[in-house]
């Protein structure tokens, strides 16, 4: 689980991808526009490729902010994520990558 407390990655999404994963969960946080605003791309994927390797079908995202309470919005998301579909992360860590 993301910890709201120590999960600060504001000044470093302005300028650089964020990415990490939990137990199964890869997510990416990404300076994205949504019309003239600046906003945060939050996404996940299952284990075990990278964004680009994995089909778009199995990356679901969402639009934050791109402000301190967006960050904890994106913690939100990911930590609800991570709960909501455990069974599914797990089922995917152990996959191998021919499978994927």
């Amino acid at each position: 689980m993301i910890d709201k407390q120590t999960f600060h990655p504001l000044n470093y999404i302005k300028k650089e991808e964020y990415s990490g994963s939990m137990d199964g969960m890869r997510y990416l946080l990404k300076r994205d526009k949504d019309g003239e605003a600046d906003v945060i791309r939050v996404t996940v994927w299952p284990e075990p490729l990278g964004i680009f390797k994995t089909p778009q079908e199995k990356q679901t995202s969402i639009l934050v902010p791109l402000t301190a309470e967006g960050v904890e919005q994106a913690a939100d998301w990911l930590n609800e994520q991570y709960e909501t579909r455990k069974d599914y992360w797990m089922e995917n860590l152990h996959r191998p990558w021919t499978e994927a």
